[in-house]
């Protein structure tokens, strides 16, 4: 069956292509993600439907759900047809997306390289528009039993406090650390900041005999292992 134009009202489409009834009759993983935005949308402009803005706010983000994610209310709004209501609805989804993910890497999780303690890490930092420098604390399995938050900064840097991340790690018997901190810029190069900071978590660690397994620089779908770089 020909499909209608996009900038045709949805509810002149036939049924197999109104977003609403595809989920309901197919399953929500036939469905595209403007159709999933679209059925947030609700609805569209006049020279617009919701499908064919949807494609318009994706294509603002290069299709790119992570980048959308960042996207605040206000600049949502900037779009003829999303006011405040819809802008809110769409950041609220996209805040449950990311949280979904993150709740699913609560589970005690065996580090056996830095893809596994990105996999941690990814769904809290990656998308985040300001530095943050965060801790993973291990067993002697390598096994996660806390993750921290030690500091949060400005887009251009952020404070790291060596004694509370030892302090942490004594308390819970932590037997390795992995450090972890984000470039919202999504430059994957560490800085002299980032390789000194390293250098003297790992000297006070030893001699606690604790030992800094890597430093990860997170970024949206990347990041860079300090000890797969061999600068450990």
């Amino acid at each position: 069956m020909e499909k209608m134009p996009d900038s045709f009202s949805i509810k002149s489409w036939a049924d197999d292509d109104k977003p609403r009834e595809k989920l309901r009759q197919k399953g929500r993983s036939v469905l595209t993600d403007a159709e999933l935005l679209a059925i947030l949308i609700g609805s569209g402009s006049r020279e617009d439907s919701a499908v064919s803005l949807a494609k318009k706010i994706l294509n603002s983000s290069n299709d790119n759900l992570h980048q959308l994610g960042k996207f605040s209310v206000e600049r949502l709004m900037k779009f003829k047809g999303i006011g405040e209501a819809k802008a809110v609805t769409i950041a609220a989804a996209l805040e449950i997306g990311r949280r979904r993910r993150e709740s699913g890497s609560h589970s005690p999780t065996k580090i056996r390289g830095s893809a596994d303690a990105f996999a941690v890490l990814e769904p809290i930092m990656a998308e985040l528009e300001h530095e943050e420098f965060w801790i993973l604390y291990l067993n002697n399995a390598n096994t996660v039993i806390h993750r921290a938050q030690l500091s949060k900064g400005g887009i251009t840097g952020t404070l790291v406090d060596v004694r509370l991340v030892l302090k942490r790690a004594l308390e819970l018997g932590a037997v390795a650390i992995i450090l972890a901190h984000n470039h919202p810029s999504g430059a994957l190069v560490p800085s002299e900041a980032d390789r000194a900071i390293t250098k003297k978590l790992k000297e006070a660690a030893k001699v606690l005999d604790i030992r800094v397994l890597d430093h990860l620089i997170i970024a949206e779908k990347s990041f860079y292992s300090f000890a797969d770089q061999q600068l450990l």
